[in-house]
């Protein structure tokens, strides 16, 4: 693994904005185990990417059609009836109600926990920041044990939609801090996008189930700070090149490591 970053000691970042989904939290393994017995792995392995790949589809495609936002339960219901469909797979009625339910119930990932407090332990307010309603955030924290966030914003909470602008400006503006003053973590290139145009510091952490489709040189050049493997790769090679939190103190430029 490999990590870069612009962003040099003493930074100056104050705030962190952190996407929750695949950036913080494992939900993978929450959606592969609440689907039935009856699949293989391989089996719900692809119904479990198509499912997310689908949804940031959606997203944008809302977002592009300028439509409101909808619920994340009727979304995530709704697009697992079509992926449903395009793998041939029927669920019964509880079944597909456990598959949607599985998504307020998550880990952190292992490198989480420990890396967010070491953050905080250095002055640095954390926060939330991600589309979904505050009933989901909520379950989230619960379940993960991630406690240390100083506030989360969601979509529903500040009533617009990643990758808006004008959410990424509205939450710096409510905790009263500057773009240079702030970072985004997400593993999510288009969110990163979005908030480096509003001027924000940006951090990608490669996670091994998320942008499966995006060309991860374009994403390096894109943004300020890059954690993992800068290569190619398919789903198949997910441990080979995550990148981890471990490294955040240093790429956020909040410790002198020369």
């Amino acid at each position: 693994m490999s990590t870069r970053s612009d962003l040099q000691y003493p930074s100056g970042i104050r705030a962190v904005f952190f996407d929750f989904m695949g950036t913080c939290l494992d939900w993978y393994s929450s959606i592969t185990a609440a689907l039935p017995e009856a699949l293989n792995d391989t089996a719900k392995k692809d119904l479990a990417i198509a499912w997310r790949e689908i949804f940031f589809e959606d997203i944008h495609e809302r977002f592009q059609q300028n439509l409101p936002p909808e619920s994340f339960d009727v979304t995530t219901a709704r697009l697992l009836d079509v992926v449903c469909a395009l793998h041939g797979v029927i669920l019964t009625p509880v079944e597909k109600t456990n598959a949607v339910q599985a998504w307020h119930g998550m880990s952190a990932w292992a490198d989480v926990v420990s890396s967010l407090a070491s953050i905080k332990a250095h002055g640095v307010e954390l926060f939330v920041l991600a589309n979904g309603t505050m009933r989901l955030q909520l379950d989230l924290v619960k379940s993960s044990g991630l406690h240390v966030f100083d506030m989360l914003f969601s979509s529903e909470l500040l009533g617009l939609t990643k990758p808006d602008p004008h959410l990424y400006q509205k939450a710096m503006q409510l905790v009263g801090v500057r773009p240079e003053e702030c970072a985004m973590v997400a593993a999510h290139a288009y969110d990163l996008r979005a908030a480096k145009a509003v001027g924000m510091k940006t951090v990608y952490v490669r996670r091994w189930t998320e942008d499966t489709r995006e060309d991860m040189t374009k994403v390096d050049d894109d943004v300020d700070a890059f954690i993992g493997t800068v290569t190619e790769a398919g789903i198949e090679n997910e441990p080979v090149y995550d990148g981890t939190f471990y490294d955040l103190l240093e790429v956020l430029g909040l410790v002198d490591h020369q």
